[in-house]
C-alpha cells in the first residue's frame, strides 16, 4: 500500500501512456515557432474531444457560407510534446490543446481553453449562441457544465480505465460511477428535446457531444459495454442525430491521429483536403 511522503517530490516518470510528457512544471522545453497558414484563423490542436469541438464549430460556420471562418488546422501531437514548444506556450501558457490565433486584427488575438474558443468564435460570427438572454444563460450553464464535468470522464475514468499502467478497482469504480451519473443527468435533461438548450443547436451541443456524444457512440476508451451507454437512450438519440451533420462528419476527423487511418485528416488547410477522405 502506498503511503504518501511528508513532501511530494518528482523523481520518476509516473508510468502510463502520457508518462513522457507529464511533469509538475510549466513553460516551454524547446524553441520552435508555430507555423502560420494563409487564413486569418490559425488552429493548433489534436483531434481529441477538446480539439474536435473547435473544428466542428468552424466547419459548421463554413457550412453557413461564412468565408471568414476558413482556417488552417495544424497538428500538435501531445504524445510527442509538441505543446511545449516556445511558440505554442506563447499562445497558451498552460500547454494544452486547442489553441487559436486570430490574425484578423492589427495585433493577433490568442485564445485558449476549448470553452473560451467556442464562445469567442460564436460571438465573433454571431452563430450557434442564443440571442435571447434567458436562452443564452441556459447555453452557458450547459457549456460550463461540460467544462467542469468532462475532467471526471477524461482525466478520471478514461485515465484509470484505459491509460493507467495498472488497473485499480477503487479509482475505476469511483470515476465510472461519476461518469454514469453525468450520463443520467444528460439523459433526463434530453427527454423530449432535440438539443441541449431550447430548440436550437448551439455551442453547448458541440461541446457536450464531443465528449459524451462520442462516448455513447462507442468512440471513447472502448468503454461502451462497461458503462452500458446504450441504456441512456435519450443521449444516444441526440448523439446519433448530431453525428449525421455534415460539418460534424468533417470536423471530427481534423487533426485526428488515432483510430482508422482512412478517417484521419492530420492537418486541414482547405475544404479541398476533405476530398481525400470518403465521409
Amino acid at each position: 500500500m502506498y503511503a504518501p511522503p511528508k513532501k511530494w517530490e518528482w523523481n520518476k516518470e509516473n508510468g502510463g501512456k502520457f508518462s513522457k510528457i507529464n511533469r509538475p512544471t510549466s513553460g516551454s522545453t524547446f524553441s520552435e515557432d508555430l507555423p502560420i497558414g494563409k487564413h486569418k484563423l490559425q488552429l493548433y490542436s489534436q483531434g481529441t474531444p477538446n480539439g474536435v469541438k473547435i473544428t466542428i464549430l468552424l466547419e459548421e460556420l463554413l457550412e453557413l457560407n461564412i468565408p471568414e471562418a476558413d482556417y488552417d488546422a495544424w497538428l500538435i501531437e501531445i504524445s510527442k510534446g509538441d505543446q511545449f514548444s516556445s511558440g505554442f506556450v506563447q499562445v497558451n501558457p498552460n500547454s494544452k490543446i486547442p489553441a487559436l490565433v486570430d490574425y484578423s486584427y492589427d495585433k493577433p488575438i490568442y485564445v485558449f481553453e476549448s470553452g473560451s474558443i467556442l464562445l469567442y468564435l460564436a460571438e465573433k460570427f454571431n452563430h450557434f449562441l442564443p440571442e435571447n438572454s434567458k436562452a443564452k444563460v441556459e447555453c452557458m450553464n450547459w457549456l460550463f457544465w461540460q467544462m467542469s464535468s468532462a475532467p471526471y470522464l477524461g482525466g478520471g475514468f478514461g485515465h484509470f480505465y484505459s491509460y493507467a499502467p495498472e488497473k485499480l478497482e477503487y479509482p475505476i469504480d469511483r470515476f465510472a460511477m461519476e461518469t454514469k451519473r453525468q450520463l443520467d443527468v444528460l439523459n433526463k435533461h434530453l427527454k423530449n428535446k432535440d438539443f441541449i438548450c431550447t430548440d436550437q443547436y448551439t455551442i453547448s451541443d458541440i461541446a457536450i457531444w464531443s465528449w459524451y456524444g462520442q462516448l455513447t457512440l462507442g468512440k471513447l476508451y472502448s468503454a461502451a459495454d462497461f458503462l452500458d451507454v446504450s441504456s441512456y437512450k435519450n443521449v444516444v438519440r441526440w448523439a446519433e442525430n448530431i453525428n449525421l451533420r455534415p460539418a460534424v462528419k468533417r470536423g471530427k476527423i481534423v487533426n485526428k491521429v488515432s483510430g482508422n487511418p482512412d478517417y484521419q485528416l492530420r492537418e486541414r488547410h482547405s475544404s479541398d483536403d476533405f476530398k481525400k477522405i470518403k465521409l
